[in-house]
């Protein structure tokens, strides 16, 4: 989607995503330069440890602003599909990983993988998103 083609709710997503994600690549750099130079213990390392995650979640929390700021029904419908593949995909493979890895067959994946299946599930849904629009165009005739 051409960035002068997208209205106000998706030009302030595109916005804030960028932001988070520019802290997001900053903060991981920062917290694994220090863990490595520090090798902080405690509480220090618990919070570093949880900096990375912020900007994930304010990505996730731009997504839920989206869909509570895209006035066209339409679109918003697009966006709720898309997201509820994403969490089917992602509940599914770690639902699954969990089970292989509860009876030993694969090796442990860190937990934050889960927000990177949803996210790889977001692309699924727009592809879902795109196989499904010629037929909803057509039941409207």
């Amino acid at each position: 989607m051409a960035l002068t083609r997208m209205n106000k709710a998706q030009r302030r997503y595109v916005q804030r995503v960028m932001l988070f994600m520019s802290g997001y690549v900053l903060i991981l750099m920062g917290v694994t330069a220090f863990f490595r130079s520090s090798h902080p213990q405690g509480l220090s390392a618990v919070a570093a440890a949880i900096l990375p995650a912020l900007p994930i979640i304010g990505v996730l929390w731009a997504i839920g602003r989206l869909l509570v700021e895209e006035r066209d029904e339409y679109l918003r419908l697009q966006l709720v599909r898309q997201s509820l593949v994403a969490t089917a995909f992602a509940l599914t493979v770690a639902t699954v990983w969990g089970f292989l890895e509860s009876f030993e067959q694969v090796s442990h994946v860190p937990a934050y993988f889960a927000a990177i299946l949803w996210f790889a599930g977001l692309g699924l849904g727009s592809c879902v998103n795109a196989l499904s629009r010629p037929r909803e165009e057509n039941e409207g005739e």
